[in-house]
């Protein structure tokens, strides 16, 4: 008798519901509760806070590294055994975390993390659902969205209750746990019967493709991949040092502690509605208009923090538009190499800016740190963000036109 019965392969919607699953787990489990970790382990380790910190950009750093490996598999039709054995490794990851006892094994098992996190996050799973679903990826990318984006708002508090009930490595047990128990059953049953590699498939390329079916390195000659990789290396260093600096920025920004702790608290539920947003009215948008504009966000709400003069008001319409913003950018950063590069190879291409996009991570939040000043506060380090959205988004707008251009 099957526990658990895999949705139709014709219906995106369901799999990419059922997929969504184990983002919300991964994420909740190893991203937003290593901030929870940090005091005890520094406490039990005698680590500073930037002995601390490193775990988490080498874990970072091991995820790209991974990455182009893990699209090459994936767009080889190997998905299943691919995020299944991601799954397994978390599982393992997390394990082995709880019996740390040196700061070298700290840090080994972030790498190990790392590595896991390549095959288990969004980039293998919005690789998979553009290949089972060409003619309607950005609707099941969106749908299996919903779920992530409310890992901040489950797991914090979920992890912290359990850190009071067990402790941190009894409670790491119970994350490694929803890793082998929900995780990768989940995996394993919704991914069989992956579609071949476009090379052993006779189909004809339909008008909507934008782009003739040809090799990863002939993409690599052409502007519209290296737009989209500059798009998306400055977009992520900026909304990867935000989180890191929002509670700091916020108490600067005037607010009470009470709401310093509910608005970073509530961006997660932002990220949703916006996905929500997007989810309902997209079918009554054209796809490259919202795709110019969403991006937008981003700026807007660093204007507002920077023109409100770090007033309580500035500083919630800032968390407003980046919530919504950094929400809905999920979706143009999960479709825009299929939609103006090339469907076939979107595993590989994804892949290949694994390091840049892992180095922008692990560099954002220290530059914004060394930009900090007691004078100045974070007015220069959010000029700079400012300035590095306003040209992510610019290179996007400059990659689509390209890419249209190409197509007609």
């Amino acid at each position: 008798m099957r526990f658990f019965r895999p949705p139709s392969p014709n219906a995106p919607g369901a799999f990419s519901f059922w997929l969504s699953l184990p983002q919300l787990i991964t994420w909740g489990s190893v991203f937003y509760t290593f901030s929870l970790l940090m005091a005890p382990l520094e406490a039990e380790l005698g680590m500073s806070r930037a002995e601390s910190s490193l775990a988490f950009s080498l874990a970072l750093l091991a995820e790209g590294l991974m990455a182009y490996l893990v699209g090459r598999w994936i767009d080889a039709g190997h998905e299943r055994w691919v995020m299944s054995v991601g799954s397994v490794w978390v599982g393992l990851g997390l394990l082995g975390h709880s019996f740390v006892q040196s700061i070298t094994g700290f840090y080994a098992a972030w790498i190990w993390l790392g590595l896991g996190l390549a095959a288990t996050l969004y980039t293998p799973a919005f690789a998979v659902v553009t290949r089972r679903f060409p003619q309607d990826f950005r609707r099941a990318i969106i749908t299996l969205t919903f779920l992530g984006g409310l890992a901040s708002t489950v797991f914090i508090p979920l992890f912290a209750w359990w850190m009071d009930l067990w402790g941190w490595r009894h409670a790491l047990w119970a994350l490694a746990v929803l890793q082998f128990a929900v995780c990768l059953p989940l995996h394993a049953g919704l991914l069989r019967g992956a579609p071949r590699p476009p090379s052993r498939l006779k189909h004809a390329h339909t008008s909507a493709d934008l782009v003739p079916p040809v090799s990863v390195r002939e993409h690599l000659r052409r502007a519209p991949f290296w737009l989209l990789a500059l798009f998306m290396v400055l977009m992520m260093s900026v909304t990867s040092a935000l989180p890191a600096h929002m509670i700091a920025l916020l108490q600067e920004a005037g607010l009470s502690p009470t709401w310093v702790i509910a608005v970073p608290a509530a961006i997660g539920v932002i990220q949703v509605v916006g996905r929500l947003v997007l989810f309902v009215f997209e079918r009554h948008w054209d796809v490259h208009t919202a795709n110019r504009w969403i991006p937008g966000f981003i700026p807007l709400g660093l204007l507002a923090l920077l023109l409100g003069g770090f007033h309580p008001l500035g500083a919630l319409v800032f968390v407003l538009l980046f919530g919504l913003g950094n929400g809905m950018i999920t979706i143009v950063k999960g479709t825009a190499l299929a939609q103006y590069v090339s469907r076939d190879h979107v595993g590989q291409l994804n892949g290949l800016l694994g390091m840049p996009i892992a180095l922008a991570r692990a560099a954002a939040p220290l530059t914004v740190g060394l930009l900090w000043s007691p004078a100045t506060g974070y007015r220069v380090a959010l000029a700079w963000l400012l300035l590095a959205s306003v040209l992510s988004t610019a290179a996007l707008w400059a990659a689509q036109q390209q890419a249209l251009e190409t197509r007609d």
